[in-house]
């Protein structure tokens, strides 16, 4: 993955936009945060306020230029997950599986993962999930920092054992959040100035209504890409409509899960990784935007599910897997094409979101079968005696 960062500037890695989102973006922000306040009426800010002191931290490291730092803590985020999954495995009834997934998943990615925060993001839900085990307190406060910096690892609370468990995790990650907030709207200004940008957010080309109205574009639809919010968006007739039908489906995402929750009666030592990974799984799938970052989040969660022989998501890892090789081939290598709406390009983009749109249903479905109790057999019953035996 170093090496290919090294080769950033060749075309099949991108040109060079996958590392300018560090020393060009990243590192403009790190000079208006490290004036005391987050980006004001910048439509690029789209992050919690807890993201502000993770593009601060190459700071702490003197000598480096800001890039280089930044992947070195990147590359320490990533040794992190490694080691708790690599401890995480060694104990009774776990496996090795998951550190080798990690291991081997992470760089189907290419050089992206160095040249974004989510391995940072990744590595606090991934030691919020290992630590459920040991301390109730410990998962409900990584959980809570990791939702400041990138809301999503919130979601790994949704299979906490239901009654004092619960109840703990939830309080520490109230507790939590609410002191880290209050510390950060002590030390910037306009913490949440981010809310204004998302509202705002269309239907990037990469979601599964990009993926869509792509298609549609083929059939005469006359929208058309524009670069808005950080990303490639669609703009033109019903893309309002798409991106609503999207909020409405990440909606009834959790109200499935919800449901789950409510009606699950049977657990497993896998069910809390099982339902954190199909939880991000359900608004990956339903959001209006699919970075190819997010993948990180998923490769993470999935081996922290195969590092349980209880887990019901194996088949579920094998199609993250497949989607984040896909995801490659999409961005950088092919992202020209995507673009430009090519039929190449639309149809990288089907098969991707058709393995996520799978593995999301897959996971869901072996989630909930796993978390049901099995059917009563009839009790035999006894042959009844004759009226000679008797």
């Amino acid at each position: 993955m170093l090496w290919l960062l090294a080769l950033n500037s060749r075309p099949l890695l991108g040109s060079g936009g996958v590392a300018r989102e560090v020393w060009g973006l990243y590192r403009h922000w790190y000079g208006v945060l490290a004036d005391g306040g987050f980006p004001v009426h910048d439509p690029l800010w789209q992050y919690p306020p807890g993201a502000g002191p993770v593009l601060l931290s190459p700071g702490l490291l003197p000598g480096l230029t800001y890039f280089r730092a930044f992947v070195v803590l990147a590359l320490a985020a990533d040794a992190l997950i490694t080691a708790a999954l690599l401890r995480a495995g060694t104990a009774p009834a776990r496996s090795l599986r998951g550190a080798a997934y990690w291991i081997c998943g992470l760089p189907l990615l290419l050089h992206l993962p160095l040249a974004r925060y989510d391995v940072q993001v990744t590595a606090l839900a991934v030691l919020a999930l290992l630590a459920l085990t040991r301390s109730t307190r410990a998962c409900g406060a990584l959980a809570a920092l990791g939702a400041l910096v990138k809301v999503w690892p919130v979601l790994v609370l949704l299979g906490v054992p239901k009654g004092r468990a619960a109840r703990s995790a939830w309080l520490w990650a109230a507790a939590t959040g609410a002191a880290a907030l209050t510390a950060l709207s002590l030390g910037f200004t306009h913490p949440l100035d981010f809310l204004r940008n998302q509202g705002g957010r269309g239907v990037q080309i990469e979601s599964l209504g990009g993926t869509l109205l792509s298609l549609a574009s083929h059939a005469g639809w006359p929208g058309t890409v524009r670069y808005r919010y950080g990303a490639m968006e669609f703009t033109g007739p019903y893309v309002s409509l798409v991106a609503d039908a999207s909020l409405a489906l990440t909606a009834a995402g959790l109200g499935l899960l919800l449901l789950w929750r409510a009606r699950a009666r049977h657990r497993t030592p896998a069910t809390p990784y099982d339902a954190a990974l199909s939880a991000v799984l359900l608004f990956t799938v339903t959001s209006r935007v699919i970075s190819p970052q997010y993948l990180i989040w998923l490769l993470g969660l999935s081996a922290v599910c195969l590092t349980s022989r209880h887990t019901s998501q194996r088949p579920v890892a094998a199609l993250v897997a497949a989607a984040s090789a896909l995801s490659s081939v999409i961005y950088p290598v092919c992202y020209d094409q995507v673009m430009a709406g090519t039929w190449p390009g639309t149809a990288l983009l089907l098969l991707r979101n058709a393995l996520l749109l799978t593995a999301a249903a897959v996971s869901y479905g072996r989630l909930w079968r796993a978390t049901r109790p099995a059917p009563r057999l009839p009790a035999p019953q006894r042959p009844a005696l004759t009226a000679a035996a008797s």
